[in-house]
């Protein structure tokens, strides 16, 4: 039996096409050096080390005075460009707080948007899958038969991995930062012109390493290989999903762990390491579920992306979590 078979999610229901806007990225202003990080963290001279050859030289945090409210505040504000939305998604991989759970957080969040009274979930439980799992169910909200033409849903993504040194660091495999990002979901023939289009999608769960951070050793090493199964698996089951198949894919947008989880991938696949957006991975290292947006957003605004060209954007969580999504660029709307 193939990983794919093993893993591989009952059908979901057939839902309209939905369109993409341009992806929002707000980023804090402290650069912290990722040794320092990992000091902080309890880790030695020795990982220190494993990250160098990762690829990872830095990441982003809160500096003093700054919050993550208000960085997703900004993004969101920014995809909305001032227009409404019927739905706010916050996908997040830490947990909340408890006065977070009780609607301070949430009711503080839309009053800032402008989008009082708006429903508003957060969406957890599948750690760095929680953005792009948003965008599945916003496709569904939009489905629905009362839904109107011109609704949007707004899907916000970020978390404050700084806040706790231990839960930032993966031993071997990534160290996260503190970005916010947003994009902005509709019908492709709303008022507001989208810049991408939805193709298609896989996801896949392994719930063998339901234990997360209390993994052992071993539990740790054997989940990085089946992320690097998962991973390909996902995605050549979202490009079939698209209809293009993966040698219809032009670009990927990365999970960014490593650099070797995607020199493997390349290898793997014979896909162009080029063609793997990759270019924020040493500054900005892991960013939980923003990291498919920001090299999205980040290729987009390089002069990269090209009408036409289909991008497979993928995450992958602890917990033995994958998800992919595929989308066509359109011509630029803005």
């Amino acid at each position: 039996m193939t990983l794919a078979e093993t893993v591989r999610p009952s059908a979901a229901p057939a839902l309209g096409a939905v369109g993409f806007s341009r992806v929002t990225v707000r980023l804090p202003g402290l650069v912290e050096p990722v040794p320092d990080v990992l000091e902080r963290a309890g880790y030695g001279a020795r990982e220190a080390r494993i990250f160098k050859a990762l690829g990872l030289r830095t990441v982003l945090s809160l500096a003093d005075g700054e919050r993550m409210e208000d960085l997703l505040v900004e993004a969101g504000r920014a995809a909305l460009g001032g227009r409404p939305a019927s739905l706010i998604l916050y996908g997040h991989t830490l947990l909340m707080r408890r006065i977070d759970l009780r609607g301070v957080f949430r009711d503080s969040l839309r009053d800032r948007l402008g989008l009082p009274g708006t429903r508003f979930y957060g969406v957890s439980q599948v750690n760095c899958v929680a953005a792009l799992r948003s965008i599945e169910l916003a496709r569904r909200f939009l489905a629905r038969r009362s839904a109107g033409p011109d609704e949007r849903v707004l899907i916000l993504a970020g978390d404050q991995g700084s806040c706790n040194p231990r839960t930032r660091v993966f031993p071997g495999r990534s160290v996260s930062g503190d970005t916010a990002a947003a994009i902005v979901v509709q019908r492709p023939d709303a008022a507001a012109r989208p810049r991408y289009r939805y193709l298609g999608a896989a996801s896949a769960r392994d719930t063998r390493f339901h234990r997360n951070l209390r993994m052992t050793k071993a539990e740790i090493a054997e989940n990085t290989e089946v992320i690097r199964a998962q991973t390909l698996d996902v995605i050549q089951r979202a490009a079939l999903d698209a209809g293009v198949g993966f040698d219809g894919i032009d670009w990927v947008m990365p999970h960014l762990s490593n650099r070797m989880t995607w020199t493997h991938f390349s290898g793997r696949t014979g896909f162009p390491l080029e063609r793997i957006c990759l270019d924020l991975l040493a500054e900005r290292g892991h960013n939980y579920g923003t990291d498919a947006l920001m090299a999205l957003d980040h290729a987009d605004g390089a002069g990269r992306l090209r009408p036409g060209d289909r991008c497979a954007l993928i995450a992958s969580g602890r917990g033995g979590y994958c998800q992919s999504v595929v989308v066509e660029v359109l011509d630029d709307a803005s």
